[in-house]
C-alpha cells in the first residue's frame, strides 16, 4: 500500500476500503465527462459493497494536452478548469 501516508499503522486502515477509495478516484478523473460518475453514484460507490467498473486510463496516462484543452467549462458552464503545469 505504497499509496498512504507513511504515519499510518497497518492495523488503522481496512486495505480493501482504501483500495476502494482509490479506485474511485480513478473513476472520477476519467477524460470524458460521460466516463466519469456523478457525485450521487460516488456516495453510492463510497457508502455499498457493489461491484466498481473498471477505469479507463487517465488522459495524463495517455494523452498530451492541446491547447484547445487547457480550457475546459463545466457541462453546466458553472466551473471553469484552466490547466497549467506546475
Amino acid at each position: 500500500m505504497e499509496f498512504l501516508d507513511t504515519c499510518l499503522e497497518e492495523d488503522s486502515y481496512i486495505q480493501s476500503e482504501v483500495l476502494r477509495c482509490i479506485h474511485i478516484g480513478l473513476l472520477c478523473v476519467q477524460q470524458y465527462p460521460n466516463d466519469r460518475p456523478t457525485m450521487t453514484s460516488v456516495l453510492v460507490m463510497l457508502t455499498s459493497d457493489s461491484t466498481l467498473p473498471q477505469p479507463k486510463e487517465p488522459i495524463f496516462l495517455t494523452d498530451e494536452i492541446t491547447s484547445e484543452q487547457k480550457i475546459s467549462y463545466s457541462t453546466n458552464e458553472v466551473s471553469i478548469t484552466m490547466l497549467e503545469p506546475r
